[in-house]
């Protein structure tokens, strides 16, 4: 009989619902930032909280703009993005992943200050770094490299796997559709010129909905290599997290999308870059976007 029970109990533990695990079964939408000021704009605003803590990450649900939400700092790079990403969707019932954090300005039209929700995302560091032989860069002949190289820089598609689907290699992430119609009814919100130390940008920023956005393992301060993203990629922004988050979000079939305000010009500004002197003026305004966001957008359960 006691061999039977255990028998029991371990085939349980083995076929325990999803749910069994999660700290938390009201249905979420997940607001997720990577920099400690994209955090602290958005957990300011945040009523009824309540704090749960997973691998030593703080996970903070509560009211956001009128909706149920689940906060938490992801931290930056790629990895931490996909990681933690993924423990808020296996401990919460989450509907909804909504990104708010800072960005480089790749497109020359943008400028500092201003907030950009893509309505894609791709992974252009995801690469083969060729060996160079009589003065040319010579990727193995076995590798597919659809897109313009920069010197050694080969970028590829990346490998993605799904719940009963074949792999598949892919490059772009698309945001989901109902999401992205959301961010373009967003009332123009007022976003902010001045830091609290009074640097002051000489333009008003502003909204854009729509086009590429591309992440990578690199923060970017290079005005060639920004030209090069922007001419292969036509992105907009680029970051460090973003990409992968789609990713997770296309994996787990949850809904997805980012908002991105640039704090610099990713090596395109005439002086230094200024991500120390607008990091949370940019922060700001992209969490006063995304709180306007929440209102305005339903998750279908």
């Amino acid at each position: 009989m006691r061999a039977i029970l255990t028998t029991l109990v371990l085939l349980l533990a083995i076929l325990r619902p999803a749910w069994a695990d999660r700290l938390d079964t009201t249905p979420r939408i997940a607001v997720v930032s990577a920099y400690e000021p994209e955090w602290k704009a958005l957990k300011a605003g945040l009523s009824e909280p309540a704090s749960y803590r997973v691998n030593g990450i703080e996970f903070v649900t509560g009211m956001l703009a009128n909706r149920k939400v689940v906060l938490f700092l992801n931290g930056i790079s790629m990895v931490n993005a996909a990681m933690n990403v993924q423990i808020a969707l296996d401990r919460f019932d989450v509907t909804g992943i909504v990104v708010s954090g800072i960005a480089g300005g790749v497109d020359p039209g943008l400028r500092i200050g201003d907030v950009v929700a893509a309505a894609r995302w791709g992974q252009y560091l995801e690469a083969v770094f060729a060996r160079e032989k009589d003065g040319k860069f010579q990727p193995p002949p076995w590798e597919k490299t659809p897109y313009p190289n920069f010197g050694m820089i080969y970028p590829t598609d990346v490998w993605v796997s799904r719940t009963g689907k074949a792999s598949e290699q892919r490059f772009w992430f698309d945001v989901d559709p109902g999401m992205l119609a959301a961010a373009r009814k967003v009332d123009p919100v007022e976003l902010k010129r001045c830091t609290a130390t009074g640097a002051c940008l000489d333009h008003t920023p502003h909204l854009v909905v729509g086009g590429n956005g591309v992440s990578g393992q690199a923060f970017v301060d290079n005005a060639k290599f920004r030209q090069y993203v922007f001419g292969t990629f036509k992105a907009q922004v680029l970051d460090m997290e973003s990409a992968a988050v789609a990713m997770v979000a296309y994996a787990n079939g949850v809904p997805f999308i980012a908002f991105r305000s640039l704090s610099d010009l990713a090596g395109g500004d005439d002086g230094a870059n200024e991500l120390h002197t607008f990091f949370q003026l940019a922060a700001d305004n992209s969490a006063a976007v995304v709180q306007r966001f929440l209102a305005l957008w339903t998750p279908s359960r």
